[in-house]
């Protein structure tokens, strides 16, 4: 059966359940040992019997092979507890890791597993969902999937990210999601007491009483968000009873995807002192958004918040991603980067960037040794972030995907190696 990996293994009554690869595809294996149980109330056969798969049968009992299916993933949630989201209220640190291919949440494990990091492995904005084909139940399986391969038992979270409308919210709880951020950005024009009108609303309607962590999210608009605004926010929130778990101001300077911080640093320490002195007063943990790479302040978000703080990346995964595939797979790069440059101006309809496109380089002259460097400059990183949705479902002329296959296969065949580049990169974004 290939590869097995030994983490995942478990019993469920009689039965022995354990991911195992072959042939470049992951299972879930259901060992059926007739009449065995842990206990005497259980039922030998409740995995084996709800899980769907195929029958393989062997001298030592019956076998099930299950693809790692959103509806198993469902049954697995309902039969180990520890795959399913929850919140993560108490935690000081935790980390919003965005996998938009659904293959990274392994690596993230690896990294934190024994370390005081709370993950939220499931985090993906409607606009992710829409650019990369997938579901919130695409989102939250892939995590569950990975918990359980990892064997990971402390707890993980999953974020409806972004999200601007009553019936986004209830999308994400009704999937399961233990988090949700609400956006806030289109009510901004119409001034502070609409986007708390309009928060309070949502929160009253859809969250009150739920064991869900609700952030507000303010940081996508043009207009930073003066520590008057947010203590104002903050005040209205507390009068109408709304639990806010964390909030995302607009800082001062430059969040922008897949780079560092631009701006400055010193202005930055300053005013985020008083923004993290507020929330500490209030009762909730700042969230910085499009935390990716963002080591240019890190040390100051750290230190007066004292690690208590919620940091989202995604786009990081999706940069070492490309990167393992330059390292392994340099045709498929060559192909890929011209691609988004070309689908460039379209992509920026949904992301601001700053990008000098003189600066991404020819790369036909260029050997394949030095390929995954370039994912080390600032202006290939956010051309290459931000077309990922193309990238990901561009089709050839007969209708086949053009890119998307070729991706997975080599991540796949070289899986280990983007678990370590996963760790490598989002390991910096860690506090010491």
């Amino acid at each position: 059966m290939g590869m097995i990996y030994w983490d995942s293994m478990i019993r469920h009554g009689g039965a022995v359940l354990f991911i195992a690869k072959e042939d470049g595809e992951k299972s879930l294996y259901v060992q059926y040992a007739h009449g065995v149980g842990d206990d005497p109330g259980d039922d030998p056969g409740e995995a084996f019997d709800k899980l769907e798969g195929r029958i393989a049968r062997h001298a030592g009992g019956d076998m099930k092979i299950c693809p790692l299916s959103n509806a198993n993933a469902g049954i697995i949630r309902e039969l180990f507890p520890f795959t399913r989201p929850v919140s993560h209220r108490g935690h000081p640190f935790t980390l919003g890791l965005g996998d938009r291919l659904g293959i990274a949440s392994p690596g993230h494990i690896r990294l934190i597993r024994e370390l005081d990091v709370f993950p939220v492995l499931a985090q993906q904005s409607i606009r992710e969902l829409n650019l990369t084909n997938r579901t919130y139940d695409d989102v939250l399986s892939a995590a569950v999937w990975a918990v359980f391969q990892e064997g990971y038992r402390k707890g993980y979270g999953a974020d409806g990210d972004h999200l601007k409308t009553r019936d986004e919210v209830m999308m994400a709880l009704d999937c399961g999601f233990s988090m949700i951020t609400l956006d806030c950005s289109e009510h901004i024009p119409n001034g502070l007491g609409a986007v708390v009108e309009f928060a309070i609303a949502i929160y009253h309607e859809c969250l009150r009483g739920k064991d869900v962590d609700f952030e507000l999210s303010i940081d996508e608009t043009q207009t930073v968000t003066s520590p008057e605004d947010h203590l104002y926010v903050a005040s209205e929130f507390k009068k109408a009873g709304v639990d806010l778990v964390s909030l995302a101001p607009r800082f001062c300077g430059e969040f922008q995807k897949g780079i560092d911080y631009r701006g400055d640093v010193r202005q930055f320490e300053r005013e985020f002192a008083l923004h993290a002195s507020i929330a500490r007063e209030m009762g909730y943990k700042l969230s910085i958004h499009s935390g990716s790479d963002k080591f240019a302040v890190f040390p100051a978000i750290y230190r007066e918040t004292g690690k208590n703080v919620h940091v989202k990346t995604a786009g990081t995964n999706w940069l070492e991603a490309v990167r393992v595939i330059a390292q392994n797979n340099p045709a498929l790069f060559r192909a890929l980067l011209p691609f988004a440059l070309t689908c460039l101006h379209e992509a920026k309809k949904y992301y601001h960037i700053t990008e000098n496109t003189d600066n991404v380089p020819d790369i036909d002259p260029l050997d394949d040794s030095e390929l995954p460097s370039l994912l080390d400059r600032d202006d290939v990183r956010q051309v290459v972030h931000v077309t990922y949705g193309h990238i990901l479902s561009a089709k050839n002329p007969d209708g086949a995907p053009t890119f998307r296959d070729d991706i997975f296969r080599t991540l796949n065949r070289h899986e280990a190696d983007y678990y370590v580049a996963l760790g490598a990169r989002i390991g910096r974004h860690l506090p010491g």
